[in-house]
């Protein structure tokens, strides 16, 4: 039984490193505003169009040693970051052993989209519509097909409550305390965790945000009035209480009691 597993968490690893390829095409062309789903790929310097061994994920990098075959300019340490990144997460969601196949698929189709968003913010300070509002309207009858009930009225509540307060702290600040797009992407989460799971996302994600901030502030990297993405920590909050929400609720509410 352990040497199947064994197996299977190879190949998801495997797996998850060719969608982690996809996605750096996917953060590119969006930047670019290219198509992602047609057209060969090809190197961002020399636009020169790539074979299959230059496409292999992580050992193509390592192959060629972070240059490009055709013009020898370096290749971003991104892409094989964002695809060992892939390969973990999808483990870690398989390896969690949630109840059926379509909602590991579909925890795997959110994840894709928190890490483009991830980078896509930390780079540009933007999140791109076209991966996000999809990324909604899949989660919203996903929810509706898997809890037809008063359940799906708290992920509905959840999404809508979490967007409220972002854009509560949007309007008060005049967009400077947090932007409109994390208002979005907070209809998003809310309605992937649900209450009470959304409060422990939000909760890490501020945490994060103020660890951050402070260390930047002390390093000199950021003064007070400087602009810090914040859907990088939205997306590692909610994908803390997304796995381990639960055993943190029980935590806390054990030494409260």
């Amino acid at each position: 039984m352990e040497s199947i597993f064994l197996v299977y968490s190879i190949f998801v690893f495997l797996f998850g490193l060719i969608i982690g390829s996809f996605l750096n095409c996917v953060i590119y062309r969006i930047e670019k505003g290219e198509s992602f789903v047609k057209g060969r790929s090809y190197c961002p310097h020399c636009k020169h169009t790539l074979r299959w061994l230059d496409l292999v994920p992580v050992f193509s990098f390592l192959l060629l040693r972070g240059k490009c075959r055709y013009c020898h300019a370096k290749i971003s340490v991104q892409y094989p970051l964002i695809e060992i990144l892939t390969g973990i997460v999808f483990l870690l969601i398989f390896a969690y052993q949630f109840s059926t196949v379509f909602q590991v698929v579909f925890l795997w189709y959110i994840a894709s989209v928190f890490i483009i968003i991830f980078v896509y913010d930390l780079k540009h300070y933007i999140i791109p519509d076209s991966v996000l509002f999809p990324a909604i309207g899949i989660t919203f009858f996903y929810q509706l097909i898997f809890h037809f009930s008063i359940v799906f009225l708290s992920y509905l509540l959840s999404g809508l409550g979490a967007a409220a307060f972002f854009l509560a702290i949007f309007l008060v600040t005049k967009g400077r305390g947090m932007g409109f797009g994390d208002v979005k992407l907070a209809i998003l989460l809310g309605l992937l965790l649900g209450f009470p799971h959304i409060i422990v996302g939000l909760f890490l994600a501020f945490l994060f945000g103020a660890i951050i901030g402070v260390i930047l502030l002390l390093r000199k990297k950021k003064g007070l009035k400087s602009e810090v993405p914040f859907a990088p920590f939205l997306i590692a909050g909610t994908f803390i209480a997304l796995v381990w929400g639960t055993q943190l609720i029980h935590w806390y509410t054990h030494i409260i009691i």
